[in-house]
């Protein structure tokens, strides 16, 4: 969207509702570093050689995100079966390729938790031997 790629919503629609162009483009990419940087957090928990924190704070503060990813999840599929969602999409097939490009993003929150879930169990077991 803030490259002006097509993603299915009209000119119209993309300046008046996303203000693309304008201050909508660093709203998009700063979405985009967000999920990156989010993206990038489970390697926290797979990896040994950095620790920012101690490993139970590092478990408390990634049970934590992976309840807030499940809510944030269940609030898009909310957002996504709302009348105004749906209503900017200019045709069936752009609903289509948004919900096969978005469908994925809702593994992230049980992924996340099994992450959490084995180094949690991981340095649990480390802890009592």
């Amino acid at each position: 969207m803030a490259s002006g790629v097509y993603v299915g919503y009209s000119d119209q629609v993309l300046r008046d509702v996303f203000d693309i162009p304008g201050w909508g483009i660093a709203y998009v990419v700063g979405l985009s570093v967000l999920a990156e940087l989010a993206a990038l957090f489970p390697l926290l928990l797979v990896s040994d050689r950095w620790r920012p924190l101690r490993p139970r704070a590092l478990s408390a503060v990634a049970w934590t995100a992976s309840g807030l990813l499940v809510l944030v999840a269940l609030w898009q599929l909310v957002v996504a079966f709302t009348v105004e969602s749906q209503t900017y999409m200019s045709s069936g097939m752009a609903q289509t390729v948004w919900g096969f490009a978005f469908a994925p993003l809702f593994a992230i929150p049980a992924l996340m938790t099994a992450v959490t879930w084995s180094y949690a169990k991981r340095h649990r077991a480390r802890g009592q031997a």
